[in-house]
């Protein structure tokens, strides 16, 4: 019964949690620009929170795998977090939303691991492929019910409520957290024969498959990140009736794909190995790029984008699960999956500037086509060098 509980609580902790996050998303620049922010001060305070999340992503996986409790871990994250989206609300001058935002990146960077972290400890490695499916599930729909909620709060009362509402969210998720429990205080006993800490690191940054694997992951979010930004875009310069409700179905047709084939996706990476799975997500970026290139009429972009839905589900999926096998008896899961969620940011920051560049000096049509190059790329790296990762130590 604990453990069931246990569970649900989880369960619904991804879900506020996604919804929590998404008050930081488009409704953010709305927000600024309503109390009059210029484009360069808004893109200046983004940037900078950025740059925290992208130095936290490795410190805060070892501050995880550092902490006795997991849940308090995530329980300080969710406050600030919180913290954050008040001070916006309250307070939307230059200083206080920075430092919001540089609040919120490495509040972030904390709790992403230590949800992992919990579920890891509930289920152990043999069911955490299927659990991780469950969580990128909830996380989905949460990202899309607080996507509709916020933006009619957003119309119908005003933009400051947006974030007065993310904060409130984090009250539900801190209740979902207390719910929790199965020995999440104290860290599993470590082995009396265990090397040093430093030996751990050293062994775990020698490991090729990590290195392979960042690779994978920078590749991924190279091609990936700029897709659905420019396919925004260009509808938007070319207007028209049904440009909002158009953009709207661009954001919630990957998130019901996910909620959908999540669960099935952890099932398959635990049952037919990891590989596979690499293949098929990686594999949805080359054929993504050439349909947005190649599609005229906007609705059309509409199914490609549930191909992205595919792509985001196993990467969500897969990071926590390769990362629990790369760092298997090392005690440094979370810092693993920070060091891959490093490099999948940096690849995500230069996704947006280098097609950006190339669409404004050559076509949206040769970006879509060079983001679809680096993905099929991605795919080759996974094919050709990447090796199974399920079951080895």
């Amino acid at each position: 019964m604990v453990q069931q509980r246990s569970l649900r609580g989880l369960d619904w902790l991804n879900f506020f949690v996604a919804a929590v996050q998404t008050g930081f998303g488009p409704f953010l620049s709305v927000h600024l620009t309503a109390r009059l922010w210029t484009q360069t001060e808004i893109g200046t305070a983004l940037s900078l929170g950025t740059i925290i999340s992208v130095l936290s992503q490795v410190p805060g996986g070892a501050l995880v795998d550092a902490a006795r409790g997991k849940r308090g871990a995530a329980l300080w994250s969710l406050l600030g977090i919180g913290v954050a989206a008040l001070l916006i609300a309250v307070w939307p001058v230059r200083w206080p939303v920075v430092s919001a935002l540089m609040l919120q990146g490495f509040a972030s960077s904390v709790l992403g691991p230590a949800i992992a972290a919990i579920s890891l400890s509930l289920v152990g490695r043999a069911l955490l492929g299927e659990r991780i499916g469950r969580n990128v599930r909830f996380s989905a729909i949460g990202n899309g019910v607080a996507a509709g909620v916020m933006g009619m709060v957003g119309t119908w009362v005003s933009e400051g409520a947006v974030f007065g509402l993310t904060a409130a969210l984090v009250v539900p998720a801190l209740f979902c957290l207390g719910r929790i429990n199965g020995g999440l205080s104290v860290p599993p006993a470590t082995p009396p024969d265990a090397p040093p800490g430093w030996q751990e690191i050293r062994r775990l940054l020698r490991d090729r498959r990590l290195t392979i694997f960042a690779f994978c992951a920078g590749a991924f979010h190279l091609a990936n990140a700029a897709m659905l930004p420019l396919a925004a875009a260009d509808i938007t310069r070319d207007g028209g009736r049904w440009v909002e409700l158009t953009v709207a179905a661009y954001i919630v047709v990957p998130q019901i794909v996910m909620a959908l084939l999540s669960p099935w996706i952890g099932r398959m990476a635990e049952t037919r190995g990891r590989r596979g799975m690499l293949l098929l997500g990686w594999g949805m970026l080359p054929v993504r790029g050439v349909l947005l290139a190649l599609s005229a009429a906007p609705w059309m972009l509409v199914p490609v984008q549930a191909l992205g839905g595919i792509s985001a589900a196993v990467y969500g999926i897969m990071l926590p699960l390769i990362a629990a096998d790369l760092s298997h008896g090392t005690r440094r899961f979370n810092l693993c999956m920070g060091g891959i969620g490093f490099a999948g940011t940096i690849g995500a920051i230069l996704s947006t500037t280098v097609a950006g560049w190339v669409a404004d000096r050559l076509s949206t049509e040769a970006a879509f086509l060079g983001l679809g190059l680096v993905g099929l790329a991605g795919t080759a790296l996974v094919w050709l060098a990447m090796p199974e990762t399920k079951g080895g130590d």
